[in-house]
């Protein structure tokens, strides 16, 4: 028998902080070792390209329990393509994948030493979909990867954790024009024959 679960049921809120403990601790050491042969293939700049996709990863899926690990290959196969020196035609791109392409070009922009560019890119996001299939397994909606991922960050960077949940928030989006300062308080009233008062 299944029961159907809200997205809000403390049940399935226990079971899943759960399962993204248990796949932290078989997460750590696999990407560990993915970092290691990053750092090895390209350095600093191949290193911070994965770091990014894990950044926006983390902050796009924490607070959803409905992404799939399919999601993320999906993204990376898309970045792939926008960054292959060959032009290949593809049907428009899913939202997490606009959203991913969307944060790679700020930074590229904002850091353009600092990030894989299109002659290496390519083969790290080779390497980062074969990571990402390879912990997520062969089962049709896998989330093993997101589990692990999320789960990760929550245990051992906990303080990246929080700040990426914050950014995310509702409420937290800061328009251009607008302040981080609360508005000025009204000028003091004195009393006299001009008031009107109800």
């Amino acid at each position: 028998m299944r029961v159907s679960c809200p997205a809000d049921c403390l049940y399935l809120e226990s079971g899943s902080d759960y399962q993204q403990k248990r796949l932290a601790v078989q997460f750590m050491p696999i990407r560990r070792e993915f970092y290691r042969e990053l750092t090895e293939l390209g350095g600093d700049k191949s290193v911070a390209l994965f770091n990014l996709i894990e950044v926006v990863t983390f902050g796009y899926f924490q607070g959803r329990r409905d992404g799939q690990d399919a999601e993320v290959v999906a993204a990376l196969q898309a970045l792939r393509r926008t960054l292959s020196p060959l032009h290949i035609p593809a049907a428009p791109m899913p939202v997490f994948a606009e959203y991913l392409k969307k944060e790679y070009d700020t930074f590229k922009k904002q850091n353009p030493e600092q990030i894989a560019d299109m002659s290496s890119a390519p083969e790290i996001l080779d390497r980062a979909i074969a990571f990402v299939s390879r912990f997520s397994g062969t089962d049709f909606q896998s989330q093993r990867f997101l589990a692990g991922l999320i789960g990760y960050v929550r245990a051992y960077h906990p303080e990246i954790a929080e700040y990426l949940t914050k950014q995310r928030e509702p409420g937290h989006i800061i328009l251009p024009g607008q302040q981080f300062m609360p508005p000025p308080a009204p000028e003091p009233h004195t009393h006299g024959p001009g008031c009107h008062h109800h």
